[in-house]
C-alpha cells in the first residue's frame, strides 16, 4: 500500500513536473494578436481588464469537441460580468472546417486562427488539445489546463477572479 502510494505520488510529480496538470502561474500572457473569423482581430493587452480563456483546440480533437459546449456555457454564464473566451484553432487545423465548427454550433465567443503556429509557440510551444489558459483582469496567466479542466472548480475560479479588483 504505502509503495503504491509512493508511485502514484512520484507518477504525479512527473506530470506536474512535465506540465500535464493544471498549474497555477503568475506571468504574464505573452503579447498576442488573435486574428478572429470575421477578418477582425484582438490582443492580449485589449483583453486586460476582463478575466479570459485562451482556449487552444482543433475541429479534429474529440476532447476539444466534446468540451465545446462546456465552453459555450462558461462564455454565457459570466460574459455579461467582464469575462471573455478566446478559442485559438491550431495552425494544422483547416481554416474552412474552423469557420464550419464554429458557424453551425453557432459559437459565442472570439475564435482566432493561428496560421503559422506564433501564437502556440508564444503561449510555451502548445502542442496537446485542449490547452487552456485563465488569464486575470492584469494579463496575468492564473491556470493552464491540459485536457479537460474541471467545469466546477473552473467556474470556482472565474468566480474569484470576477470578484477582484
Amino acid at each position: 500500500m504505502r509503495r503504491r502510494m509512493g508511485l502514484t505520488l512520484l507518477a504525479l510529480s512527473a506530470l506536474a513536473a512535465l506540465g500535464l496538470s493544471g498549474c497555477g502561474t503568475r506571468d504574464a500572457a505573452p503579447p498576442s494578436t488573435f486574428v478572429l473569423l470575421d477578418g477582425s482581430s484582438t490582443t492580449t493587452e485589449a483583453l486586460k481588464g476582463k478575466v479570459t480563456l485562451v482556449n487552444f483546440w482543433a475541429t479534429t480533437c474529440v476532447t476539444c469537441v466534446k468540451e465545446m459546449p462546456a465552453l459555450v456555457a462558461t462564455h454565457q454564464k459570466f460574459k455579461d460580468r467582464g469575462y471573455e473566451t478566446v478559442a485559438v484553432a491550431m495552425s494544422y487545423d483547416p481554416p474552412a472546417w474552423v469557420v464550419n465548427f464554429a458557424q453551425t454550433r453557432q459559437l459565442p465567443f472570439k475564435v482566432a486562427l493561428d496560421n503559422t503556429g506564433e501564437i502556440a509557440q508564444a503561449w510555451g510551444d502548445v502542442k496537446l488539445t485542449p490547452t487552456s489558459y485563465l488569464v486575470n483582469k492584469q494579463g496575468q496567466i492564473v491556470k493552464r489546463y491540459v485536457g479537460e479542466p474541471d467545469m466546477a472548480a473552473l467556474h470556482k475560479l472565474i468566480e474569484d477572479l470576477l470578484a477582484q479588483s
